[in-house]
């Protein structure tokens, strides 16, 4: 009998990454919006806070382990925003058109030299939470910097603005199997590897 594991996220740019990087472990993956359940309000203080909140609605709701992921662009000139509030940036109809012209009217009017200006880096923590209430934690991060206007198709939220270190695309330029194999999620998921294998 497969071990069944629901991705707790609505995003399904999130939901297709992570399902992705699940197939190895041949379980039988689920998504939040499977169930019907409705997106808790992320009151924590940092992206592992808001992950566990996640994780733990979901894997009581269903009585599952879940799995959650919580992800944002944090820009080093902005003090880190918009951080944990990245999605929110983009409005209530998730329009990151509109977040990536804030965040670039927003570092517009910071006197800085060009190299620094642009420096941020993605950051991700994925939780896991069995319905016995066991939590295991673990976060990835990207460096890199962003470019203006957006570049790519590809990928989404911030993943047209964000060029990593080491490379000249944007993640949103990039290949989707590509991106997965150097992205913060996948530094995240490498750490929980282990785990997952003893499941």
């Amino acid at each position: 009998m497969k071990t069944k594991i629901v991705v707790a996220s609505h995003n399904q740019g999130k939901v297709k990454e992570i399902k992705n990087l699940l197939r190895p472990f041949k379980f039988e993956i689920y998504a939040a919006s499977d169930f019907d359940i409705k997106e808790p309000k992320e009151t924590g203080k940092t992206f592992i806070d808001n992950s566990i909140i996640k994780a733990r609605a979901v894997a009581k709701k269903t009585n599952f382990i879940a799995l959650a992921d919580d992800s944002g662009l944090c820009v080093n000139l902005l003090k880190g925003k918009p951080g944990i509030h990245s999605a929110r940036w983009a409005g209530k109809y998730k329009d990151f058109d509109l977040a990536m012209r804030k965040i670039e009217k927003q570092l517009s009017k910071i006197p800085s030299n060009s190299k620094e200006r642009y420096r941020a880096h993605f950051c991700c923590a994925l939780t896991l939470c069995y319905p016995t209430g066991k939590i295991i934690s673990f976060q990835g991060k990207i460096f890199g910097y962003l470019q203006f206007p957006p570049k790519g198709l590809n990928g989404f939220g911030y993943d047209p603005i964000f060029i990593p270190d080491g490379y000249k695309k944007t993640f949103g330029e990039m290949n989707f199997s590509f991106k997965e194999k150097i992205s913060h999620r996948q530094v995240a998921f490498n750490k929980l590897k282990k785990y997952l294998i003893k499941l």
